[in-house]
C-alpha cells in the first residue's frame, strides 16, 4: 500500500549534505554539552570560542565539503567573530584570562595575539 511518502525520500546528494552538516555541527554540539554540564568560567568561554573558530576555519577551507557547506561555515564564523569582538569591549574577559592560574598572559601570546593586544589585556 502506498502512503505517498516516497516524495519525501532524500536524494543521495541530500544525504551527503546532511552528513557533512552533522560533521560540521559537532563542534557546536560538543561546546553546548560542555557548558550545559558544568559551570563555565569566563576563561573557558574564550578557550571554547578559539577552538570553535579554529575548527570553523578548517572546515571553510576543506574542499571535501560541498560549496554550500563551506559558505554556511563562513557565515557561522562571521557570527562567532561578531560575538568574539564583544569580548574586546569587556575588560572582565581580559582580567579573567590574565588571572587564570594556568593561562595568564601566555595564553594570548601562544594564541598569536599581537603584542599591542597582549599589552592591552
Amino acid at each position: 500500500r502506498d502512503l505517498g511518502l516516497r516524495k519525501f525520500e532524500l536524494t543521495d546528494e541530500e544525504w551527503e549534505i546532511a552528513s557533512q552538516l552533522r560533521d560540521v555541527l559537532k563542534i557546536l554540539k560538543d561546546a553546548t554539552l560542555f557548558f550545559s554540564r558544568s559551570t563555565p568560567s569566563l576563561a573557558t568561554v574564550i578557550l571554547a570560542m578559539d577552538l570553535i573558530d579554529d575548527k570553523l576555519t578548517s572546515y571553510s577551507q576543506d574542499h571535501k565539503y560541498l560549496p554550500a557547506i563551506r559558505a554556511a561555515v563562513c557565515l557561522a564564523k562571521k557570527t562567532l567573530n561578531r560575538y568574539y569582538e564583544l569580548t574586546d569591549t569587556s575588560e572582565v574577559y581580559h582580567i579573567a584570562m590574565v588571572l587564570h592560574p594556568r593561562h595568564k598572559l601566555s595564553y594570548f601570546k601562544n594564541a598569536g595575539w599581537e603584542d599591542e593586544w597582549v599589552d592591552t589585556a
